[in-house]
């Protein structure tokens, strides 16, 4: 196991933390972008409580609203017009993770030359990955993907239906301000997309990385049985703080880099999902639900034995063995019927996609990444005729 990491986030964790909010931003910029999905935040005060620590704090407040939930390369770049025009030397996402991301690719595009969709991995020849971007601070307000804490940010080209991401340092928030108290008025459904999302972030890394990390294996199973206990509650009780402030740090803690510090694993269950949602502009962690266990049921067959620990050591099965399949497959079967008790889809039905283009989303999937054989890199890689059948057995 060999590694770099570092992780540069500065993360105030806890119920009431935006109240820091300005004193915070101050430290990087006195003039902020703020960016804002489709106008929640304003709804539940979000929004008056995030200006007044900003005005607060000397910090003055240009209005970017708008974010879709799959955030358009379109409005990344009226972000950044915006942000140039106004001279805004700071950008604050306030939203979910479609927020933060377009926070962050703004940021960069202030000084990016060029179209920044080339920032965006998309199978070109060659990736310009940013190297330089405005303070970023993030204030997430629903559990989900992590990304305020981490460098990484998807974005959907609504010209060519393609979405994708990009990864590079200058994408790491300066701070993450993480106040449980602003999920408490997401709704159940989405509650239970945002713990599908973060349970995918850590089964992608634990089933898709190299061997020889059991210190990050025991990392993995300690989010996920956090996740699967506390889970269920936010979405039952959304008004539970303890359940929501538990989720939100299983949230943070699933991709900041830490669970999948050495793994060096590929996101195959992602890519897939991403190109669903850029064709049908599906909630991500539902579409996640869906690909999910019918990835594992996939990969367990090629690799049992991680499968066969999964059921073990998250939900408690017996195995004869530790090639055991049908103890894998049980293993998947209670995941699966996990995501279905808190209300997620778990078939292509379920998202209202039929299977008439399944073939298309296969071939975009590959289109955007894989690897010297033409196939999507993962444990193991899948070739256009594995995803196609993955994706049919979830239909």
């Amino acid at each position: 196991m060999k590694f770099d990491f570092q992780n540069p986030t500065r993360l105030v964790f806890g119920a009431g933390a935006l109240k820091k909010l300005g004193a915070e931003v101050a430290r990087h910029g006195k003039r902020a972008l703020l960016v804002l999905g489709g106008g929640s935040v304003k709804r539940n005060g979000t929004f008056d409580k995030a200006v007044a620590s900003l005005t607060a704090a000397g910090v003055e407040v240009v209005e970017m609203a708008g974010v879709e939930p799959n955030p358009r390369l379109a409005t990344v770049v009226r972000g950044a017009e915006l942000a140039r025009h106004e001279a805004c030397d700071v950008v604050v996402g306030l939203g979910g993770g479609s927020t933060m991301d377009a926070a962050k690719v703004m940021a960069a595009t202030v000084f990016y030359e060029g179209d920044p969709w080339d920032m965006i991995a998309h199978g070109q020849a060659q990736q310009r990955l940013p190297t330089r971007a405005l303070p970023i601070v993030t204030v997430p307000t629903l559990a989900a993907t992590g990304s305020e804490m981490n460098s990484g940010a998807v974005i959907t080209n609504e010209r060519t239906t393609e979405k994708s991401y990009v990864i590079a340092g200058c994408l790491y928030p300066r701070v993450a301000v993480v106040d449980p108290e602003l999920t408490v008025t997401v709704p159940p459904d989405h509650t239970a997309y945002g713990v599908a999302d973060l349970l995918t972030h850590v089964t992608e890394g634990y089933f898709n990385g190299v061997e020889g990390t059991p210190l990050q294996d025991r990392f993995a199973e300690g989010t996920l049985l956090t996740a699967l206990e506390w889970g269920p509650r936010a979405v039952a009780h959304g008004q539970d703080l303890e359940a929501r402030a538990q989720v939100q740090w299983a949230s943070v803690v699933a991709l900041n880099g830490w669970v999948q510090v050495g793994v060096n694993a590929p996101f195959p269950v992602h890519m897939i999902e991403h190109v669903l949602s850029a064709h049908h502009d599906v909630a991500h962690g539902a579409g996640l639900a869906v690909v999910n266990p019918a990835w594992m049921r996939f990969a367990a067959r090629a690799r049992p034995a991680k499968f066969v620990q999964f059921a073990q050591r998250v939900f408690g099965l017996e195995a004869r063995g530790p090639e055991d399949l049908d103890a894998a497959l049980a293993g998947i079967d209670r995941f699966q019927a996990f995501l279905e008790s808190i209300g997620c889809p778990t078939r292509l039905s379920g998202l209202k996609i039929g299977g008439e283009l399944i073939d298309r989303y296969a071939r975009d999937t590959l289109r955007i990444a894989s690897d010297k054989e033409g196939r999507l890199p993962g444990r193991p890689p899948m070739s256009e005729a594995d995803i196609v059948s993955t994706l049919r057995s979830a239909a």
